[in-house]
């Protein structure tokens, strides 16, 4: 029920404002009204996808829902146009279950299945008067045009360093300025940098000069790899506290949200430009930094202030595009320290000098997408949304046929409210349910008033773009967007035509949240709990992968670090569907009940694993509090696991 404290996207609303409004009002200026509304609306469901990020995950996370929208729109209207109330009951019902398993897949899967099901209900349920080869291109131009600027608009600030030598030229040293010469007697091993030497005299060469140039096109990759240095730094700052562990995730929050930033769809597999594969390279010089980093979080024992401000410097560069300069060199006394003044020099280098390396990703194969789909998690994700779905359409259509939404034909609005309800992966149920309904009758309130007062459509096409222009701020908090997308989509259909039906809408709300609290706490068939243990069995799986490799004692980096990356990234979508599922009522919770407990010990035997994996990097061996710790952490995992799964466990 918390609102989210972000800063206000002003890019995103400046898109919201060009978006939907925009269009509506050259459809009227064409005398095209109608496919105006449905442009609109498409620009409406890619504003609420459009989320911070990278221009290239963009696409996914706008066009490829918006392609399931096209699809559910001319499954609707044709549905709705040539069948009777039974069988367009039975086929909703169906595309309820297909939306509801690919949803279990991931967000943008779960975005995608969000607009095929309400798509398919406003094309079944809000008759227009346009053939449907028209509506769909109409649906297709609306939500590209919203990528379009989301893609070729700047941002308010994206004005970056120049990348040309300065400050630091050539490869990097550390800066003897920030630590006193290693002692030797403590690393048994050669130490291969060159001597550093005090140097009291000052730098004659200039530092990085702003460059006055307007590059855009990679600030959201830009900002996401600085992300990570940042966390880097604050791990190290939170070693041996309390705060280490919180700090650890937030890392792995980093990483992923860089990773999926970089990873997005592109014409060549690999990157195509020099800045781009100079961002590959910086974000894969940050992984073993945060692999030394959270072996020290691990060993309990405080940091020196000196050994964040490396990667710190590291963040500043990549914000700036610039050079990082000297970077301070943490003291060399233990193999944790060593790995960290190991990853600090080749970042140094790779910052000069990057190539691009691999992303340190593992695509999954179509038929993986097909287990999740048919596994625990999804059957149980596809019949939750099916029965609701399904519920809501037979409700509308013994409305409609009953005449009790009286002079207009639209009950598109309960089965979409329904969909919008009945995702698990948009909170709780509960909550989803009141917000929904205090942000309906909020809304439809507030546009009662301004249908009111306001010239048509002339007014109505400026209450659409200040709302458009609204919809990314209040993403914060679900009653907030639901009281804005409310007032935007009555005044669209008001445009098309429909008189004004704020009473139905809350009724109709209501109406939906009542269904959907009923259905969702239906005992089903099978074992309830699937969706959060399918994240467990991912995050046992990619742990235990993890560590094979590591005890294995394999040269190869790279798959390590992919491994470890798909480790800690499972482990943290387990966390925050046991999160969800916690705060569901008794009923719901239950089916959870110790997923949180077997989710901590595995992120402390991952943890452990990359504590070991860097300790037999410097010696050849673990010790005994290594070994120990694996032994131990494998058998409460065997203990506790019992309790929310049944298939192969670590021990």
């Amino acid at each position: 029920m918390r609102a989210q404290r972000d800063p206000v996207p002003w890019a995103a609303v400046t898109r919201g404002a060009l978006a939907a409004g925009p269009l509506l009002l050259a459809a009227l200026l064409a005398g095209r009204a109608s496919l105006g509304v449905v442009a609109a609306i498409a620009a409406m469901l890619a504003g609420i996808n459009d989320r911070p990020g990278s221009r290239r995950t963009s696409v996914r996370r706008i066009g490829v829902p918006a392609l399931a929208g096209a699809v559910g729109l001319l499954v609707g209207s044709y549905a709705g146009a040539h069948l009777g109330a039974f069988a367009l009951t039975l086929v909703l019902t169906g595309l309820g279950l297909v939306g509801g398993g690919i949803s279990a897949i991931g967000p943008v899967a779960s975005g995608t299945g969000t607009q095929l099901l309400v798509t398919s209900a406003v094309g079944a349920g809000m008759p227009l008067p346009d053939p449907v080869w028209q509506t769909v291109p109409a649906f297709l131009a609306g939500a590209g045009w919203l990528l379009a600027l989301r893609l070729l608009l700047p941002t308010p600030v994206s004005r970056t360093g120049d990348p040309r030598p300065g400050r630091g030229r050539g490869p990097y040293r550390p800066d003897s300025r920030f630590a006193p010469r290693p002692d030797k007697r403590s690393d048994p091993r050669p130490d291969p940098r060159p001597d550093p030497r005090p140097d009291p005299r000052p730098d004659p060469r200039p530092g990085p000069r702003p460059d006055v140039r307007l590059d855009f096109r990679f600030d959201g990759e830009r900002a996401a790899v600085a992300e990570v240095y940042d966390a880097v730094a604050a791990l190290l700052d939170a070693a041996g506290t309390e705060h280490a562990g919180a700090r650890r995730a937030a890392l792995t929050a980093a990483l992923d949200h860089a990773q999926d930033a970089l990873a997005g769809p592109r014409l060549r597999r690999h990157p195509s430009s020099a800045a781009e594969r100079r961002l590959h390279a910086q974000y894969a010089a940050a992984l073993p930094l945060g692999e030394a980093a959270t072996a020290l979080a691990w060993a309990e024992r405080t940091v020196p202030k000196r050994a964040a401000e490396g990667p710190r410097r590291l963040a500043a560069a990549v914000r700036g595009n610039s050079l990082a300069g000297p970077l301070p060199a943490p003291a060399r006394t233990d193999p944790a320290l060593r790995a960290l003044d190991a990853a600090l020099l080749h970042a140094a280098e790779v910052f000069d000098r990057g190539r691009a390396p691999d992303l340190h990703t593992r695509r999954r194969s179509v038929a993986a997408l097909v287990r999740t789909v048919l596994g625990a998690g999804g059957r149980e994700y596809a019949l939750r949304a099916g029965l609701c779905f399904g519920a809501a359409v037979a409700t509308a259509q013994a409305l409609h046929h009953g005449h009790w939404y009286g002079a207009h034909q639209h009950w598109y609005w309960l089965p979409a409210t329904a969909v919008f309800l009945v995702k698990p992966d948009l909170g709780p149920l509960v909550s989803r349910v009141l917000c929904r309904a205090a942000g309906t009758v909020l809304g439809a309130l507030l546009f009662a008033g301004f249908a009111a007062v306001l010239p048509r459509p002339e007014g109505l096409v400026v209450l659409v773009a200040v709302c458009g222009a609204l919809v990314p701020v209040a993403a914060r908090h679900f009653a907030a967007q639901t009281t804005v997308v409310t007032v935007l989509v009555l005044a669209l259909v008001m445009v098309g035509g429909e008189p004004q039906a704020s009473a139905g809408r809350i009724g109709e709300t209501l109406l939906a949240c009542a269904i959907v609290l009923i259905v969702g706490h239906l005992p089903v068939p099978g074992q309830r709990g699937g969706g959060v243990r399918a994240r467990i069995d991912a995050a046992d799986a990619a742990a235990h992968a993890y560590l094979v490799h590591v005890l294995g004692e394999s040269d190869d980096r790279a798959a390590r670090w992919t491994l470890r990356r798909e480790a800690y990234r499972t482990l943290a979508e387990a966390r925050a569907a046991i999160a969800r599922a916690a705060a569901e009522l008794p009923a719901l919770a239950r089916h959870s009940a110790g997923a949180d407990e077997v989710a901590a010990v595995l992120e402390r035997l991952v943890d452990t694993t990359t504590a070991s994996a860097v300790h037999l990097d410097d010696t050849g061996r673990l010790t005994p509090r290594h070994t120990e710790r694996l032994a131990a952490l494998r058998d409460e995992l065997a203990t506790r696991r019992g309790w929310v799964g049944r298939s192969r466990t670590l021990a």
